[in-house]
């Protein structure tokens, strides 16, 4: 303890500085107030609208800044951040097109409930509303994908303001806020007393279920013969993963973690079947299809899970636990709604629960589904097969890594075939699928968690929106290992256009991209390629060995299509399994 002291002792000497009452600027009360909400690191990239609250930050050694190399970059890089760490993300940028370049990042996180606090300058307050130059209403802009926006028109409003915008982004249903700073604003000085009370008529998240809904659910459980859990990317954001491991093994019903809810159960367990949906598994397609009690825990019915929403789960009774009640009954009616926090609601239920005795039958269905369909594909010894790769990752890291995704087949083959054990260990772009967000998504979990391996799985599609912040990686020496997986052509679209399009392959072929080894040489990271099994092990164990970011291209077999697949207009148990 005592090593530790030191340490904790200049913690609470910075914090009595950032509280020191001063009459200082609305910049430098920004800077103050996001340091008393815990932010550890900012990404952003300047421009004239916030030219004053940069201005700030110079000489201020207690504010880390990462400067990224676009917005989209930016805001990808703090939802990153925001998903391993469980904390909120921060992001600035500058008014206009720097702004507006953020709406992409802002509707990824809203779509997947992650917090966010994205901070942008905006022309002074005496031109807002002139089309002055690089003004642009993105408080209007972004108001259908953020959970608040705030246009703050006083610098006395500052500390209220960021704190009540920590708090939105944080509780309930997590989710991006934007403050809206007017450059006026920023240089504008008034005495600065932190904000610490949270007064927010109309906000108040619902967390403790109804206990009879609870006692119902207990009932269900001991009539039903087929259960099925499907549980979402919401255990994980309100740190139930106990408690649902605990459910599971109290009540041994199967369980099936959507993509977003990868890691919120462990993979090796022998009641989880996997994911379920468009590239789902066998069992948990089928189990969820015959099932006569449907939990859903923290998922919202999805389209990509639920398939053709009038055929989705026919026989089962349908329990939805959810934080936002606008979710439950949405896309598929409910019989048993429970309102509140995943996490309270099982610490609740848990003690509740029976065993589903009269299941035994059904999970000596669901482990014969699992050893007679698991995922296949045909192996090839003189072509590299993008499955083969992913498990080769997942074998080498024991499937400890933090893994970040982009979107396309490459997101899909890493969710199937690399096993997840641990929460947070999981990022990917699920209800808006941003081609883009992979690479800077797993610079903000490096950030987060400088001590573990992350890998960023890209596609070749993908890397080329994001390419240029190879370049925070070098010159900060942040260690994440890219991988590339190269098949020369957009690949889900091509596999669409190959099985729903009759092989009218329109616009997918991206011969003229970039040689990415050299690519990666040009920023200062090192690059390695590898067209075979034997120089992609001595490739990837050469970039575990290397300190540092080091970027692995592997060729791999281009017309390689993921299956299972349900397309559109289909159940999910009506599944095109593929050659294997």
């Amino acid at each position: 303890m005592s090593a530790q002291t030191p340490e904790v002792r200049s913690t609470e000497q910075l914090r009595e500085k950032w509280l020191k009452p001063e009459v200082i600027t609305g910049s430098e009360i920004l800077l103050r107030s996001l340091l008393l909400e815990g932010v550890e690191c900012v990404f952003g990239y300047p421009g004239g609208a916030v030219l004053y609250i940069y201005d700030a930050m110079y000489g201020f050694e207690d504010f880390n800044h990462v400067l990224t190399r676009h917005e989209q970059g930016a805001i990808h890089a703090a939802d990153g951040y925001a998903r391993a760490s469980g904390k909120v993300g921060v992001c600035i940028a500058t008014s206009g097109p720097g702004a507006t370049n953020l709406v992409t990042g802002i509707a990824t996180a809203y779509m997947d409930s992650v917090p966010l606090v994205v901070i942008t300058g905006n022309v002074a307050t005496t031109l807002i509303g002139t089309d002055a130059f690089q003004e642009a209403d993105i408080t209007g802009i972004t108001m259908p994908i953020t959970k608040h926006s705030y246009l703050v028109r006083d610098v006395k409003d500052l500390p209220r303001v960021i704190h009540e915008a920590f708090h939105i982004a944080s509780t309930g249903r997590k989710g991006p806020v934007l403050i809206d700073i007017p450059k006026d604003v920023s240089a504008a000085t008034t005495l600065f007393q932190p904000e610490e009370r949270i007064q927010l008529r109309g906000y108040n998240p619902r967390t403790v279920p109804n206990k009879l809904q609870l006692d119902k659910l207990a009932r269900a459980i001991e009539e039903a013969e087929r259960p099925m859990i499907l549980a979402g990317g919401g255990v994980i954001y309100s740190g139930a993963h106990e408690g649902l491991y605990e459910f599971v093994n109290k009540s041994g019903i199967p369980i099936t973690t959507t993509l977003l809810g990868l890691g919120a159960f462990p993979s090796g367990h022998e009641l989880w079947t996997g994911m379920p949906g468009m590239h789902g598994t066998y069992t948990s397609n089928h189990g969820i299809q015959q099932s006569d009690l449907l939990i859903n825990i923290g998922a919202r019915f999805d389209d990509r899970v639920t398939g053709k929403l009038d055929g989705f789960a026919p026989h089962a009774k349908i329990v939805h636990i959810d934080i936002d009640p606008a979710e439950i009954g949405k896309n598929v009616p409910t019989d048993i709604p429970i309102v509140g926090d995943v996490k309270t609601v099982l610490e609740m239920l848990n003690p509740l629960v029976p065993y589903a005795a009269k299941a035994d039958a059904w999970r000596d269905q669901i482990r014969a589904w699992k050893a007679e369909y698991p995922f296949r594909y045909v192996d090839s010894d003189t072509v590299l097969k993008p499955q083969w790769v992913i498990e080769m990752l997942n074998d080498t890291t024991k499937g400890e890594a933090i893994v970040t995704t982009d979107v396309g087949q490459h997101q899909m083959w890493a969710a199937q075939y690399y096993k997840f054990n641990q929460p947070r260990s999981w990022i990917t772009s699920g209800g808006l699928g941003t081609m883009g967000f992979g690479f800077p998504s797993a610079i903000g979990a490096q950030m987060a968690h400088p001590d573990r391996l992350v890998i960023s799985i890209n596609g070749d599609g993908g890397m080329q929106m994001c390419s240029q912040e190879l370049a925070i990686c070098a010159i900060n020496n942040i260690p994440v290992k890219i991988v590339v997986i190269n098949n020369q052509v957009l690949g889900m679209v091509r596999q669409w256009q190959e099985l729903i399009y009759d092989n009218r392959y329109s616009h997918i072929d991206l011969a003229g991209s970039p040689d990415f080894v050299k690519l990666a040489e040009a920023y200062g990271v090192k690059g390695l390629r590898a067209t075979t099994k034997e120089e992609a092990q001595r490739a990837w164990a050469e970039a575990m060995e290397t300190p540092g970011p080091v970027l692995v291209e592997f060729v791999v077999e281009k017309g390689e299509n993921v299956y299972p697949m349900v397309t559109q207009g289909s159940t999910i148990d009506q599944m095109l399994m593929g050659d294997a």
